[in-house]
């Protein structure tokens, strides 16, 4: 098998998601199998170097994963030419400066969203890559996890006749720290670091909507605090000056209406922790994060509404669940793998910093509807 080496700077991946998701379970997963095969027959092989401010923190998961290079110092691995493509997962507030760096060491850009703590600041990132003819792209995983890639596919083959609506609930209980530990970071609820909930996942839910459902013509907003204090990594109390809820409703020109909850003080009875609900003329889906079930207009039954009965209707009656017919890849590893080949070979590769800018910008007008507590238009950002 032959094939050439691919380096990858990796800042920030020391972090959960850094460490799982893009070291161990795409990067060094992509390694493992061999590289992706190009058109010539050969294969990329991505070599990753760790880069972070903690060099315990890079020693120890360099040592846990096999990872030969790590470097405290970025603008020494970013002069380095051998150095291809500069992935950017760390804090929100942080990552401008790593990318304009990048974008001016001549490297290819891929990164975690939100890009940029402002619609301003993320377009500008596009601006300058596209001036400087680097490529880039932005982390949209959701777009290939198992039960979305299953709701596309009913969308494709007409199963839901005309699409009326999309209710997306997404969430579940971040413990506060006194009784037990927070499973997220602190700085996720300070607006001062870039925190919040609705800069995180809005941006989420425009590649989302934009990808499935249709581009989105208006909006209406609302985010809350539910938990005020929460005690920080160090177990010092702190003040929460982000919002831990966001309630959006988003009006497509298509005519879809689109209503998504996100919250990190919820508890979860659902089916999964992100859950998708698409109701047409012809039929209704309810995806998760891997499975998808179905009701058409055949097996809808015929609710009487009388409160005075228990109901004789069960409800999860009379779904299909879609079969697994083929096995999914992990999402993050599936676009890792489109990044590397738009790098080698030019493949198509849309979710571009572009992208990533119109999903800042969406949260940006939600917090703005929020504030004014009105409708707000989504005008092009280009």
């Amino acid at each position: 098998m032959s094939g050439k080496t691919i380096k990858v700077l990796m800042n920030g991946v020391t972090g959960r998601m850094g460490t799982n998701q893009h070291l161990a379970r795409s990067i060094l997963a992509i390694r493992e199998q061999g590289g992706v095969k190009l058109r010539d027959g050969s294969y990329l092989v991505p070599e990753p170097v760790l880069v972070g401010r903690d060099e315990r923190k890079l020693a120890a998961l360099a040592k846990t994963y096999g990872v030969a290079n790590y470097t405290t110092d970025l603008d020494a691995a970013l002069a380095d030419p051998t150095n291809e493509i500069y992935f950017d997962s760390q804090t929100t507030a942080q990552r401008t400066v790593g990318i304009k760096k990048a974008i001016k060491a001549g490297k290819a850009i891929y990164c975690e969203k939100p890009t940029a703590t402002t619609a301003a600041e993320a377009l500008e990132l596009y601006t300058l890559a596209r001036a400087a003819g680097v490529k880039n792209g932005v982390v949209q995983d959701k777009l290939w996890l198992p039960g979305l890639l299953k709701l596309k596919y009913l969308i494709d083959t007409g199963f839901f006749g005309k699409i009326l609506s999309v209710r997306g609930e997404f969430g579940y209980w971040v413990f506060d720290g006194y009784d037990q530990p927070c499973q997220r970071p602190s700085w996720n609820y300070r607006k001062e670091e870039g925190g919040g909930i609705m800069i995180d996942m809005f941006c989420h839910w425009r590649y989302v909507i934009d990808n499935i459902f249709g581009e989105i013509k208006s909006l209406s907003a609302l985010g809350a605090t539910h938990i005020d204090k929460r005690l920080d990594e160090k177990g010092a109390e702190y003040a929460c000056t982000a919002e831990d809820a966001a309630y959006g409703t988003f009006e497509l020109k298509n005519g879809v209406i689109c209503q998504f909850n996100s919250s990190w003080a919820v508890r979860v009875r659902r089916d999964d922790l992100l859950t998708l609900q698409v109701d047409g003329t012809k039929g209704t889906a309810v995806a998760g994060l891997r499975e998808c079930h179905v009701q058409g207009e055949a097996m809808t039954p015929k609710p009487v509404w009388n409160p005075d009965i228990p109901s004789p209707i069960d409800y999860y009656e009379n779904w299909a669940k879609l079969p697994v017919r083929d096995v999914a890849d992990n999402a993050f590893k599936v676009q890792w793998e489109k990044f590397l080949l738009h790098v080698a070979q030019d493949d198509p590769f849309p979710w571009d910093l572009l992208a990533g800018a119109k999903g800042v910008q969406l949260a940006e007008l939600g917090l703005e509807s929020w504030k004014t507590r009105r409708w707000v238009d989504l005008s092009p950002l280009i």
